[in-house]
């Protein structure tokens, strides 16, 4: 199949080679080895202080760790940063207008079209709040204004961090919608999520993390119908916090 003029360019294969993150005498990161090589949705699953969101964080070029090498698409993170987006457990907005922080972090072709930061606006249902403070909108509406921004610059790569955690169903169900239409058009997905239910609903892949280290990626079919590690078999029968 050609490739449209629209779609993003592919950032695979993902690799994780050797990551670690140190602080004081504690590994958060331990040695994190990793290929992702398949399109679609890779969702990160593991108990809390696993590692899940500093290795996100790490990808986007946030932390930088201590040790090992991080490649996407055969380029080093900061070449590849404007390929990427992330949204955030806490929506980071301006203090500006709703259709004010959408141009503020659209591309320029966006910027000087102000139909398609309506579209992106209606695609949320925030098409009548556009001149509204955006600190003003509820944390479902925040997190869909997040989302919004993020897809406006087509990323080839798109980081989500618990994006809809504590969110109204309606929101979730929105912002579950979205990512997979945009993982349709080519756009690789990454999503951080202790949400088994959501995780079912959207995975392609599972990569379950546990103290700092992968302990399991496989297809999610396969880790919920037979998880391989006695660690992922006791996180999925509730018998390790999420």
């Amino acid at each position: 199949m050609q490739r449209s003029a629209n779609m993003p360019r592919s950032i695979l294969p993902l690799s994780i080679c050797d990551l670690r993150l140190i602080k004081g005498d504690r590994a958060l990161l331990g040695g994190v080895n990793l290929m992702i090589d398949h399109p679609g949705i890779t969702v990160i699953m593991g108990p809390n202080g696993a590692g899940k969101s500093l290795l996100l964080r790490c990808l986007h070029g946030l932390i930088k760790p201590d040790f090992g090498r991080i490649t996407l698409g055969h380029q080093s993170v900061a070449d590849s940063s404007d390929q990427q987006a992330m949204v955030f457990q806490q929506p980071v907005l301006l203090r500006r207008t709703v259709l004010q922080n959408l141009a503020f972090a659209a591309p320029k072709t966006a910027k000087t079209d102000p139909q398609c930061l309506m579209r992106a606006l209606e695609s949320v249902n925030l098409a009548d709040r556009a001149h509204q403070p955006a600190r003003m909108l509820s944390g479902g509406e925040q997190q869909r204004l997040s989302l919004a921004r993020a897809l406006l610059s087509r990323p080839a790569l798109l980081l989500l961090d618990e994006a809809t955690a504590s969110l109204d169903p309606a929101s979730v169900l929105l912002i579950e919608s979205l990512v997979k239409a945009q993982s349709a058009q080519g756009t690789k997905v990454i999503l951080v999520s202790h949400d088994q239910g959501q995780a079912r609903r959207m995975a392609d892949e599972v990569v379950f993390i546990s103290n700092g280290q992968v302990a399991e990626q496989s297809p999610a079919e396969q880790f919920f119908t037979a998880p391989q590690t006695p660690v992922a078999q006791a996180y999925l029968a509730g018998e390790i916090s999420f």
